[in-house]
């Protein structure tokens, strides 16, 4: 059996800490691989070379990290296919799906290719007599990422090639049922020519996360997850004196006023809500219906949702692939029956769905609730699966407090035709990222991703701005030099002036 090891240094290193974990494939849902769970020790390891490359690394030109970032990028884009089957194969998301991760992580790499814009800095001349002041931006030094399962190639990306253009080095610990995405791109940057132990990749459970968390030479610790995850890694990570962002869940809603084209509302429920299985913080899980929309919109997501195609990721006619465990897949259907014993309609119940030839696989069909309230459990909890709830309400004013009262913040959309309405929406409604009919607002790589309330742990969002701010220190510079009119030798005729 295939085993995942670490990168450190520059090369593979084979775990020697005896532990490890399996790895499915979840349309068969049979163990094809293991991966090595780093002690701290090997975490250790991970940052003292990501420390000695720091000493070259940290003081190198933006015009050398461009460079191999440029090359980096033609790297990537090259392997793309390659690594969507990486994808494909560990998380199950059919395999176009996995090829748009690959691409909206691309969009953070290039970013990352412009940084000597983004790190130009600021001078004031004059601010007193022959007094200037400077405002630069510095690298923190070794920085830390730990990334979830459900985007194994694009999370990474949204944090390692921002980091290390702004001069860190990086120790990445991705989710270990899904590692060798990150593999490849630790090889593909040692390819581009990123000189040895700028990016290391260590793999692992509990253990290697609180050694990144309690590590006294880790600067700053990239997080995106679940929420209770994502606030004790805030907690643990501050403690220990640690720059931190941490992304957590969600429970995205999609507002549906009368005048909205419902049918540019149901496709777009249908592919927020059941896209990647519904494996992502920016699924929309709870469709808010205003009067009357309700009954007619339903009938049109029902009649999408029942022809989609579920399958492996792998076969071109799927649409939707499996979940990522069966115990996760267990745990979404409980939603399922839970909903209707505490009240809800259930439109399309997909808990026993099987694909035939794939018994095995972690398969989950497409749900569709109805008539569900804020004191279900299926609101109350991120389901993180192919579950859609529709809540109805009869007023704007109701739907806007219902959504304000959610504990997560992260993205949410409105469908109408108002423009006043989406503009007062956009105001009002208390989220990080807001579509205007567009059901999964999640923004180009130039702009920062990121939620409120529940859905972020710390003061910086994710790429774009903010990421440059967050892997980089303030440094404020005020300097005064002499004059040559102040004194010194002058070989021309004296004057008394």
């Amino acid at each position: 059996m295939k085993t995942i090891s670490h990168w450190i240094g520059g090369k593979p290193v084979e775990g020697v800490s005896g532990n490890f974990g399996p790895v499915y494939n979840p349309a068969t849902g049979a163990q094809e691989k293991q991966v090595a769970f780093a002690s701290a020790d090997e975490v250790d390891a991970a940052v003292r070379a990501a420390k000695e490359a720091f000493k070259t690394w940290g003081t190198s030109s933006l015009a050398k990290r461009t460079s191999v970032l440029f090359k980096y990028r033609e790297l990537l884009d090259a392997h793309r296919e390659e690594i969507a089957q990486l994808i494909t194969a560990e998380h199950g998301k059919v395999h176009s799906d996995a090829l748009g991760e690959v691409a909206r992580g691309l969009e953070i790499v290039e970013l990352a290719c412009g940084i000597p814009e983004k790190l130009k800095g600021e001078l004031s001349t004059q601010v007193s007599t022959r007094v200037d002041v400077a405002a630069i931006r510095q690298s923190l030094g070794v920085v830390a990422g730990i990334t979830p399962f459900n985007f194994p190639a694009m999370v990474p990306m949204w944090m390692f090639p921002l980091a290390i253009a702004c001069g860190n080095t990086f120790v990445l610990k991705p989710s270990e049922k899904v590692p060798s995405a990150a593999f490849k791109l630790a090889e593909l940057a040692a390819e581009a020519g990123l000189p040895d132990g700028v990016l290391n990749v260590v793999n692992g459970d509990k253990v290697a996360v609180d050694a990144i968390l309690e590590h006294p030479d880790i600067a700053a610790v990239s997080f995106v997850g679940s929420t209770p995850i994502a606030r004790y890694i805030h907690t643990t990570g501050t403690a220990n004196g640690k720059r931190v962002q941490a992304l957590g869940g969600a429970k995205n809603h999609m507002l549906v006023l009368p005048d909205a084209d419902l049918d540019l509302a149901a496709d777009s429920a249908i592919n927020a809500a059941y896209g990647s299985a519904g494996e992502r913080c920016m699924a929309i899980s709870v469709v808010v219906a205003v009067g009357e929309t309700a009954d007619p919109l339903i009938g049109k997501i029902k009649e999408r949702a029942d022809k989609l195609r579920i399958g492996p990721g792998d076969d071109p006619a799927s649409e939707m692939g499996p979940l990522i465990t069966k115990v996760h897949r267990d745990k979404v259907a409980s939603y399922v029956t839970g909903a209707a014993a505490q009240g809800a309609d259930v439109v399309i119940d997909g808990s026993g769905y099987t694909v035939e030839g794939y018994e095995d696989g972690h398969w989950m069909g497409v749900s569709l609730l109805d008539h569900v309230t804020p004191e279900m459990d299926a609101y109350k909890d991120e389901i993180f699966g192919p579950v859609l709830s529709v809540v109805r309400v009869e007023t704007y004013d109701e739907a806007i407090a219902l959504m304000n009262n959610s504990p997560w913040g992260n993205g949410t959309a409105i469908f109408t035709r108002d423009g006043g309405a989406a503009r007062r929406f956009q105001m009002e409604v208390e989220a990080g990222m807001v579509g205007v009919n567009v059901p999964i607002p999640v923004p180009v790589g130039y702009h920062s991703f990121g939620g409120w309330k529940d859905s972020l742990f710390g003061d910086h969002h994710i790429y774009g701005n903010d990421g440059v701010h967050f892997y980089t220190r303030g440094k404020v510079v005020t300097t005064r030099w002499p004059d040559p009119s102040d004194g010194g030798i002058n070989l021309g005729f004296p004057s008394h002036h």
